[in-house]
């Protein structure tokens, strides 16, 4: 066993930018996601990992956790809807969306979807983990978020009050490339009310991904909606592996390396996630079936490996930390063993989705991924982080730069 945590390199200091252009285009892709963490949890499985140990009455205890959330939030099955960003813009029961919508009526649907995609992807790119101590109290109503529930309504005032327009009095619900460019941590700060006794994890990173996302070449986030939509071949549908393609070519240039979201794993070599910009796929889905397109193949793209559906399978026993110090110390994101536990996570969320719909008697047409994602096994890492620790935080703690999480 060993007595302390093995780095795993992120993909630019494992020399990536000189390989096959073949290589970079698979492990951008969901089946390489797939892939390389079935090549991890096989590890896991054969007893060879010092970090993680499986246990079957724990993956069990996960998936009851997740049916007791979902049946708790949804009696319905069938109103279950996608977990996105959407539902942090609804925190509270308000559907803060519809107030801004009203602002935009006599607009073509297409640029209403481009609007929604602006404020989709700068808030996605502002929700990494905020931190046990920073919360947002919301002008109006004066009620409190916290986490990623904050950090949605946040965003979106911020997105209301024109934050993120060239032109912030005459049309300020849009996103504009040359905004962005321009904008600073101190802007962040005072948009998320960040001050000495209310801290903002990552602040300087989230404030460096939008000034990037300002200079990647499209005049502004909404732009990938013509390039989603430009790329169905004059159908009325995409499909979901499409969105997260575009999303990963146009926005690159505002990760470390073209791959960003890639690490590398004893027993796998390079291991994608791209958490971040699945979440982002996920919640450009609304905004383009609003346009009329339908998106098909949703159960293409996989679970999130974040903390909260990592924290569950930690929580409830699916996954059994070898050493103490798993539970100690805090962990960067390119550590063994984090990539260890995101693509345990990956693989297990797959499993948790097949026994989920086995006991609502649904299929994963009615009931894909995304929507057992939301229905429960965020909400049920939550509960269990509640229950188990002070503040809710994850079992496992990383530290966070505002960007991969």
């Amino acid at each position: 066993m060993t007595s302390g945590p093995r780095v795993s390199r992120p993909a630019h200091e494992a020399g990536l930018e000189t390989r096959d252009p073949r290589e970079l285009t698979y492990l951008r892709s969901p089946v390489a996601i797939r892939e390389r963490s079935a090549k991890v949890l096989k590890h896991v499985e054969d007893g060879q990992s010092p970090w993680f140990a499986l246990s079957g009455d724990g993956l069990e205890a996960a998936v009851q956790a997740t049916l007791a959330v979902t049946r708790e939030r949804f009696p319905n099955p069938a109103a279950i809807p996608f977990h996105s960003r959407w539902r942090h813009f609804e925190a509270g029961g308000r559907d803060r969306w519809s107030a801004l919508a009203e602002r935009l009526e006599g607009l073509p649907r297409e640029e209403i979807a481009r609007r929604r995609m602006d404020l989709a992807v700068v808030s996605v790119l502002l929700d990494a983990g905020a931190g046990a101590a920073w919360s947002y109290r919301e002008p109006g109503t004066g009620e409190t978020y916290a986490r990623s529930e904050g950090l949605g309504v946040a965003s979106l005032h911020m997105f209301a009050g024109g934050a993120f327009s060239r032109d912030a009095k005459g049309d300020p619900l849009r996103v504009d490339a040359e905004r962005l460019a321009a904008l600073t941590p101190l802007d962040i700060a005072m948009g998320f009310q960040v001050k000495a006794h209310n801290p903002l994890l990552g602040l300087e990173g989230r404030a460096e991904l939008l000034r990037k996302l300002g200079s990647v070449g499209l005049d502004r986030p909404g732009a990938l909606f013509d390039i989603v939509a430009n790329g169905n071949a004059g159908g009325g549908s995409v499909k979901a592996e499409a969105i997260l393609a575009a999303v990963l070519d146009k926005l690159s240039p505002i990760w470390p390396t073209k791959l960003g979201d890639v690490w590398e794993h004893p027993a796998a070599g390079l291991v994608p996630f791209h958490k971040l910009s699945q979440w982002m796929s996920y919640s450009l889905v609304e905004p383009i079936e609003g346009a009329g397109l339908a998106v098909e193949a949703l159960d293409t793209l996989t679970g999130l490996p974040e903390y909260r559906n990592g924290g569950l399978l930690v929580d409830a026993g699916a996954l059994r930390p070898k050493q103490r110090v798993l539970l100690e110390k805090a962990f960067k994101p390119g550590d063994e063993a984090i990539v260890e536990w995101r693509a345990l996570t990956v693989m297990l969320l797959d499993r948790i989705a097949e026994h989920v719909r086995l006991h609502l008697g649904l299929d994963a047409a009615r009931l894909p991924l995304v929507k057992v994602l939301e229905a429960g096994t965020w909400f049920a890492g939550r509960r269990l982080a509640a229950e188990r620790r002070p503040g809710g935080g994850p079992p496992i703690a990383i530290e966070s730069d505002g960007t991969v999480f």
